[in-house]
């Protein structure tokens, strides 16, 4: 059995795990030089993340950006045009000045930030896109206030459709000891003897909430897969860094170090609530997960999704298309009545008793500079917090 599928029901979504990174050195050198030579595009953040996800196969089976006949499918019917599970659409977006200098059947390369070529893209097709259309299946709104909204009001109007080879990868600095690929993580896992493992998405510091499902779903499977995304997030989420460092003082303390894995995502956030739950879950089926928690508001932002929108949408498929199964969670708080953890499945005392962690409150309290309750964060998290937040905009930063 291939180290690939030797995790009980991991097969990779689509059956097998994309690879686009030049892995040789003296070919990458080879490709960069003669990308100088290409029409090029510069690209955005967001988008040398989502090459990095593309490349290395978080985002398998997808090999490139969509074209027209996925994006359609995806917008419309939350699979890709051949009927596999897929919610977002994965896309390269640029003007019409800027497409009509490339053409289709060409390579271009594509330049990061500072102006390098990281990868190179195959143009395939080149497509208008409706933003308000795609605003409102894939985040149910076109408010203005919503940070995927203002993403894509700011991106271009054509999408250019294609598969990509990745020429350098991101470089992690502070975050290369946990940089794991999906094949990583993998091995890890087969190496650990692992047969379930159960992964968790995080854009926040820890606190008790999270501790306690946590502990709950380590009751059913043999790992847990703690993946906090690094990626680009707005302002006022906690600096990646410290999401980091707040699990590093959880684990040993508080979670069992044998049973758990700390890896980064480096995928951009979309605050697209409970489409983006779907996508969250087949990453991590990509990384080897065979379960996944999904709780209140998953990937949701202010009030723009109903609470338990998320866990709602995976009644549209069956679970053996998914190939991961998820794990539904109610909000959790301490209880002082109870003197623990618990949901309002377990718990049966009215909400005068209930101290609810949430990261807006932990934000507020340490903009205000008060004790954060060790009923919600746990005393090394909450220290770790007050020791290295600033704040910029009144957003607590690293």
């Amino acid at each position: 059995m291939s180290a690939l599928k030797s995790v009980i029901g991991s097969e990779p979504h689509g059956g097998r795990l994309v690879s686009r990174y030049v892995e040789r050195e003296d070919d990458r050198k080879r490709l960069q030089v003669e990308a100088k030579e290409l029409p090029s595009l510069d690209v955005s953040t967001a988008t040398v993340q989502d090459l990095e996800m593309l490349a290395t196969g978080g985002y398998s089976p997808i090999t490139g950006f969509m074209d027209r006949a996925d994006y359609r499918s995806v917008l419309h019917e939350k699979r890709l045009a051949n009927g596999l599970p897929w919610t977002i659409p994965i896309l390269l977006n640029c003007s019409e000045e800027e497409a009509e200098k490339i053409d289709e059947g060409e390579d271009v390369a594509l330049l990061d930030p500072a102006g390098g070529p990281c990868a190179t893209l195959e143009l395939e097709e080149k497509y208008h896109l409706d933003k308000r259309e795609y605003m409102k299946h894939v985040f149910g709104t076109t408010d203005s206030n919503h940070p995927g909204v203002q993403r894509v009001t700011g991106a271009g109007e054509v999408a250019l459709a294609g598969d990509i080879t990745l020429l350098r990868r991101i470089n992690h600095c502070d975050f290369k000891d946990y940089c794991l690929t999906p094949r990583d993580a993998r091995e890890i896992f087969d190496e650990k003897g692992w047969d379930t493992v159960v992964g968790f998405q995080t854009r926040n510091a820890v606190h008790r909430a999270h501790e306690y499902i946590q502990k709950c779903a380590l009751e059913i499977v043999d790992g847990l897969f703690i993946h906090p995304l690094i990626g680009l997030t707005k302002d006022s989420d906690f600096d990646p860094l410290l999401r980091l460092q707040s699990y590093e003082a959880l684990i040993g303390n508080y979670l069992p170090g044998s049973r758990t894995v700390l890896a980064t995502l480096l995928a951009p956030m979309r605050y697209a609530g409970p489409r983006e739950a779907i996508l969250h879950v087949l990453i991590r089926k990509n990384f080897g997960c065979t379960h996944f928690i999904v709780g209140r508001d998953h990937a949701g932002v202010g009030d723009f999704y109903p609470k338990y929108g998320a866990q709602r949408l995976f009644e549209e498929y069956d679970r053996s298309e998914l190939g991961i199964e998820p794990l539904f969670f109610k909000y959790a708080f301490h209880c002082r009545k109870c003197e623990g953890m618990a949901t309002e499945k377990t718990c049966p005392h009215d909400d005068v008793y209930r101290e609810a962690p949430s990261g807006t409150r932990i934000r507020n309290l340490l903009k205000e500079g008060r004790e954060i309750p060790h009923e919600i964060m746990r005393p090394e998290v909450s220290s770790l917090l007050q020791e290295k937040a600033s704040f910029a905009n009144g957003d607590p930063v690293a």
